[in-house]
């Protein structure tokens, strides 16, 4: 019997009692990898007695003051150090408690920004299929997840879509992944001309695509033209970097690897590692001087933005990347995770495709591996797969509806930044046991491959 309202009403979930660096322990004693990070969190794994410790101390003397009346030292401090490193023209951050929050934030910031430079005409947002912001309303209206959004659409604001940067499914026969780049960031100066630039207020991406599509990384150059775009015509770059920033995908920021800078940025999950609910805005100077010299008041808050105890958490959680040099081993454990991703599923015949950057990577699983075809949907092989894997003691963070929503099937990576040679290793063995029982049992039920792919992609 439960009084909760759990994700899924009448599952049946193992208790967790207790953490420890890259494992998770339930109830019954058994021992799991935490490949995934919970949803790409855990950057410091679990129990950092660090943390625990500034977290305790900052507990002791102030828990919490409102921010309608008081800032805190430890909020001032963590906002030095995120602006310390952040990308170049990004002068302040607004400290949420979760990357949702971070969205709505960026969403509100863009169009004040808009309104008190006298440009009240602009309301609308540019986005791409197959995206995802969040789950609150704004979030989710701009987010291009279609069965996310279907039965809530009558409530979300208005968004336009372009195409993602997926290579594995878009780029064309004999097309370099240069001109594929190219090719797809031209879209967004196509959707502009068609909307009228005037109206438009920000485009927003994940530098590298996290749940939905399954770490999926820009084409080469694709950042750079969107840049050029959207300062050609006036409008803001907002980059979601949720999941794939603070660290995650082997530099701080995902899109210092693009050579760009966005005018507003979020992040959440590994800059306070799961420790506590926290995220931050990151906003541009342009931005920031505007309502600074104008109305001088940001129309937005919540009541724990801010919050002392968050701030400490996420403090020290980053100090901690910097001081042990953690960043270099994501980069290092990040290529032996995509070398055994591809010695155990290159020649996989239901594995399509194999992608990511750092400590962020996924595979995407294919029932004909020579037409990209996915299994149908009935089929459920994600969930398959996620069933199996913890069944060997491996939290992976596998999803479904990969192409539109609907269709599709991949497998989300994101192990923590203090993982070890030998935890890679096991990660992958026993995803590959994981993979091999579900396909194994979806043949048995006779599961078959969709064949409405080349639709979807003429309809895209």
């Amino acid at each position: 019997m439960t009084y909760l309202l759990h994700r899924q009403i009448n599952h049946d979930y193992p208790l967790a009692v207790a953490g420890q660096r890259e494992y998770l322990f339930d109830a019954d004693g058994k021992r799991y990898i935490d490949a995934s990070g919970g949803a790409a969190v855990s950057c410091l794994g679990h129990q950092h007695p660090e943390v625990i410790a500034a977290m305790q101390k900052q507990m002791a003397t102030l828990c919490y003051a409102h921010t309608g009346f008081f800032t805190t030292a430890v909020a001032e401090e963590l906002g030095e150090e995120l602006i310390r490193h952040a990308p170049h023209g990004l002068s302040h951050v607004y400290l949420v408690s979760g990357g949702s929050e971070a969205v709505e934030a960026a969403l509100k910031l863009a169009r004040q920004y808009f309104v008190e430079r006298g440009e009240t005409q602009r309301r609308r947002f540019i986005a791409r299929r197959q995206s995802y912001h969040g789950n609150t309303l704004g979030a989710l209206g701009v987010g291009g997840n279609a069965l996310r959004r279907a039965q809530f659409a009558p409530l979300l604001t208005e968004s336009h879509y372009i195409d993602p940067c997926y290579e594995y499914r878009y780029r064309e026969p004999g097309e370099t992944p240069e001109q594929y780049g190219q090719r797809a960031a031209d879209q967004l100066e196509a959707k502009l001309i068609e909307l009228g630039p005037e109206s438009v207020i920000g485009f927003v991406a994940e530098p590298v695509v996290g749940a939905t599509l399954g770490a999926v990384p820009p084409a080469p150059g694709y950042f750079r033209r969107i840049r050029e775009i959207c300062d050609r015509y006036g409008i803001l770059l907002i980059l979601d970097e949720v999941m794939c920033g603070m660290g995650r995908t082997g530099s701080l920021h995902a899109c210092e690897q693009e050579g760009i800078a966005p005018d507003l940025m979020t992040v959440a999950k590994g800059l306070g590692g799961g420790y506590a609910p926290v995220g931050a805005t990151f906003v541009g100077a342009n931005i920031y001087d505007t309502i600074a010299k104008g109305s001088r008041v940001f129309q937005h808050g919540h009541t724990y933005i801010g919050h002392p105890l968050a701030c400490a958490a996420a403090l020290t959680v980053q100090r901690i990347v910097r001081r042990d040099n953690l960043l270099d081993n994501v980069r290092e454990r990040g290529a032996q995770l995509m070398q055994r991703l591809q010695a155990r599923f290159a020649d996989h015949p239901h594995v399509g495709d194999i992608r990511g950057r750092g400590l962020f990577q996924g595979i995407e699983l294919v029932a004909d591996r020579e037409q990209k075809l996915p299994f149908e949907a009935k089929w459920k092989i994600h969930a398959s797969i996620k069933t199996e894997a913890l069944a060997r003691g491996l939290i992976v963070y596998p999803m479904g509806g990969t192409l539109d929503g609907s269709i599709g099937d991949h497998v989300l990576l994101a192990p923590p930044f203090i993982a070890g040679a030998d935890t890679i290793d096991a990660i992958v063995e026993r995803l590959g046991e994981a993979v091999d029982a579900a396909i194994a049992a979806a043949g048995q039920a006779k599961a078959a491959p969709s064949a409405s792919v080349p639709a979807i992609l003429a309809n895209a």
